[in-house]
C-alpha cells in the first residue's frame, strides 16, 4: 500500500477525522481476509527477534501502542500490518466522550503530535462484546484500562477493578495507565501512597480470573529519577505488585524550539525520543533488569527500536510514527532489523536488552 499517495488527502482533514476515517476503513476489512492478506502479504519474521516473556510469544519487537484504536474496532487489520502484538484502549468502564475539541494537533515538521483527549471511550461492556466477536487474533493483546474522568482518585480502584474483572478474559495482558496527562489529576495515582493499594487490590481481583494476564504499569515521562527508582521498588516489593512496565505515556514538556508551546496537552513522536530512552534506562538500572520493559515514545525506524532495546526494553510501541509514514512502516522496521543485529555482533535481539542503560 503507497501512503505516500494518501497522506496528502488525509492530512487536509482535520486530525481526529482523519483517524476516524482510517479506523472506519480498517475496521471494515476485517471481514475481509483475503484483501487484507493482499495489502500486507504474511512473512515470517527471523527467529533472531523473537521473544518469550509472561508466558506470550512476540515474533519481533515492534507492537501497536494504546491510542489508536481505543475500542478495539480494527483489531484483525492491525494485526495483519505485521505488528507483533496490538495494545488497544484506554477503555473507561463507562462510556464517555473526552475533552472536547479540537483535540489532536500535527505537527509534520517534527513528525509530532499532541493531543488531549481524555480518554474517550465506548466504555467495558462495549469492548468486552466487541472482543467476544473478535478473537481469538494470531498476536497478543493488551488492554490498557484507565478510570473515568468523574470517578474521584479516592475511588479510583474501583473502576480500574471492574475492567480487569470485565476484560480479563480476553486480555493477554493488562496496561495500568496512571499516566495520561488529559485526565485531571490522574497522575497523581503513580505516587506510591496512591499506588501501592490499588496494585494490591488490582492484583486479588485477577487472582478470580481463569487466566491471569499480567499487570503492567504505564509511566508518565515526566518523573524525576527518584520517583522512577521509588516505583521500580514498589514493583519488586516482597509480594511483587507488577509484572513489567511501559514506558512511557506522553510528556508536558515541550523542547526549547517548539512552535507553540502554549498548545495544551501530552506530546508525542519524535521529540519524546529521549526523555522515554532516559526513562527506560532508569528503569532498567533500578531493577536489575529483572521487570520486563515495553518502550514508547518516538519509534519510527529500526535504529529507534535497537535504541529503547539496549537503554533496557524488551518490546517496543509506536503509533505518532504510523500518522506520518503510514502501515508498511511495521515491515520496513522489522525488515531491517535482522542486519542491524549482524552490524552489533549478535545473534539474538535479546542480547542487547539494557546494554547501554548504564551508559
Amino acid at each position: 500500500m503507497d501512503f505516500s499517495r494518501w497522506r496528502p488527502w488525509l492530512f487536509l482533514l482535520e486530525p481526529e477525522h482523519a483517524h476516524a476515517l482510517s479506523l472506519r476503513v480498517l475496521g471494515g476489512l476485517n471481514e475481509m481476509p483475503k484483501t487484507r492478506a493482499h495489502l500486507w502479504p504474511h512473512r515470517a519474521s527471523d527467529p533472531r527477534l523473537a521473544q518469550e516473556l509472561w508466558g506470550l510469544h512476540f515474533a519481533h519487537p515492534v507492537g501497536l501502542a494504546a491510542g489508536f484504536d481505543k475500542d478495539g474496532q480494527a483489531l484483525k487489520s492491525l494485526a495483519s500490518m505485521g505488528f507483533a502484538f496490538l495494545e488497544l484502549g484506554t477503555v473507561t468502564p463507562r462510556p464517555q466522550l473526552g475533552n472536547p475539541g479540537p483535540r489532536i494537533f500535527r505537527y509534520p515538521q517534527q513528525r509530532a503530535v499532541i493531543n488531549r483527549l481524555g480518554f474517550p471511550s465506548q466504555g467495558g461492556s462495549a469492548v468486552a462484546d466487541r472482543l467476544a466477536a473478535t478473537l481469538p487474533l494470531a498476536v497478543p493483546l493488551g488492554i490498557n484500562i484507565g478510570k473515568n474522568r468523574e470517578t474521584p482518585l479516592t475511588a479510583a480502584v474501583g473502576d480500574y477493578r471492574a475492567l480487569i474483572q470485565q476484560l480479563g478474559p480476553f486480555a493477554d495482558y493488562f496496561s495500568i495507565n496512571v499516566s495520561s496527562p488529559n485526565t485531571p489529576d490522574l497522575r497523581r495515582l503513580q505516587d506510591p501512597q496512591s499506588l501501592r493499594p490499588l496494585l494490591q487490590e488490582l492484583r486479588e481481583a485477577r487472582q478470580k480470573l481463569q487466566r491471569q494476564p499480567p499487570l503492567l504499569l504505564k509511566i508518565a515521562p515526566d518523573l524525576a529519577p527518584d520517583e522512577v527508582t521509588a516505583l521500580a521498588a514498589l514493583a519488586q516489593e516482597p509480594e511483587p505488585l507488577l509484572d513489567g512496565f511501559i514506558a512511557t505515556n506522553t510528556t508536558l514538556g515541550r523542547p526549547s524550539d517548539w512552535p507553540h508551546p502554549d498548545e495544551a496537552g501530552g506530546l508525542s513522536g519524535a521529540p519524546l525520543k529521549r526523555r522515554a530512552n532516559g526513562i527506560i534506562a532508569q528503569l532498567y538500572r533500578a531493577s536489575s533488569g529483572r521487570l520486563p520493559i515495553i518502550g514508547v515514545g518516538g519509534v519510527a525506524t529500526a535504529e529507534d527500536v535497537l535504541d529503547k532495546i539496549e537503554a533496557g526494553a524488551s518490546l517496543v510501541q509506536l503509533y505518532t510514527a504510523l500518522i506520518y509514514e503510514g502501515p508498511d512502516l511495521v515491515r520496513r522496521i522489522t525488515d531491517a532489523l535482522p542486519e542491524l543485529l549482524t552490524d552489533r555482533g549478535v545473534d539474538h535481539l535479546g542480547a542487547l536488552v539494557g546494554r547501554r542503560a548504564e551508559h
